[in-house]
């Protein structure tokens, strides 16, 4: 079972330290955890940071051979700071080694066997990347899955709608949903008895994806699919920060569809999806160390 991940490759500069991020790194991480062999396609410079990463990146036992090493662009960074309930706050530089991610015929060849391939919409802010996102995506084969991550000022709706339509399953957060089925507008709140359902339908009349999975924070998750409709509970747990907490989310979701796409697995893998990312919250860092026995179980 292979699985790949395309996007950002990145330092995250929070106010205890400096630590190795982005969104696709962080899923490719936890899919490694729970046993499904992951690649990371990304970029990063040809400088200190750069060397610094693929380091991390060995270490942490995730493969390199499809990290670019870019010339003329540096080696990402994001400053985030942390409110009072540990929700992030982020500052992403642009024009970095990340913004040119090739993707090359080797990649495609491995594409072409994998079981799934994860991206974000952050990655595709660069006309680059998207051209290269598009030769990756055509591949026939593995379950396509799009992570949505509504950043400003990278939060563009119609470029956002056209990455769902070559998606097959698209996750993202209640807020993110509201926005995209035009029911608020940017900083406002959702409406609280939000029909996801309905709301869910409107987008899906849209974009046209096969599934959708929303987070719902403390309140778990829901899943709309082929599959059937499925809503699970987050377990309670003393958050410390939410920084990854959705990657591993996404990570043990996409892990249980790949080793059991049923409607019984897919319900199993929501219920441990919910799982690890409440207990990522309840740690320090987007890529703790912890033992991922018990979320084994389901997947």
């Amino acid at each position: 079972m292979r699985v790949l991940c395309f996007g950002e490759v990145l330092w995250d500069c929070l106010p205890q330290g400096r630590f190795l991020g982005g969104a696709p790194l962080n899923v490719a991480y936890h899919l490694r955890k729970l046993g499904i062999e992951s690649h990371i396609i990304s970029a990063v410079g040809a400088d200190e940071p750069g060397d610094e990463a693929l380091e991390a990146l060995r270490q942490k036992g995730i493969a390199t051979q499809f990290v670019e090493r870019s010339k003329t662009r540096p080696t990402g960074t994001v400053q985030v700071e942390l409110d009072a309930a540990g929700q992030p706050r982020f500052e992403i530089l642009t024009d970095v080694a990340w913004d040119d991610i090739p993707v090359t015929d080797e990649i495609l060849k491995v594409a072409a066997s994998s079981d799934a391939v994860v991206f974000g919409t952050l990655a595709a802010r660069s006309g680059r990347n998207r051209a290269a996102l598009r030769r990756l995506l055509e591949i026939p084969g593995p379950r396509r899955v799009l992570d949505v991550n509504l950043r400003p000022p990278f939060d563009d709706l119609p470029r956002t709608e056209a990455l769902c339509h070559h998606a097959d399953l698209v996750k993202l957060n209640e807020d993110e949903l509201a926005r995209m089925c035009g029911l608020v507008e940017p900083g406002t709140t959702v409406p609280p008895k939000l029909d996801l359902q309905d709301a869910i339908l409107r987008l899906a009349k849209r974009v046209g994806s096969r599934a959708f999975c929303v987070t719902l924070g403390e309140r778990g998750a829901c899943y709309f699919g082929r599959e059937g409709r499925f809503v699970e509970p987050a377990p309670q747990v003393k958050v410390q920060d939410t920084v990854g907490a959705g990657d591993a989310f996404t990570a043990a979701l996409v892990a249980g569809q790949v080793r059991d796409s049923s409607p019984t697995g897919t319900q199993a893998a929501l219920k441990n999806a919910c799982a690890l990312g409440a207990y990522v919250a309840s740690l320090r860092g987007a890529q703790p160390q912890y033992d991922a026995g018990p979320f084994l179980a389901g997947t």
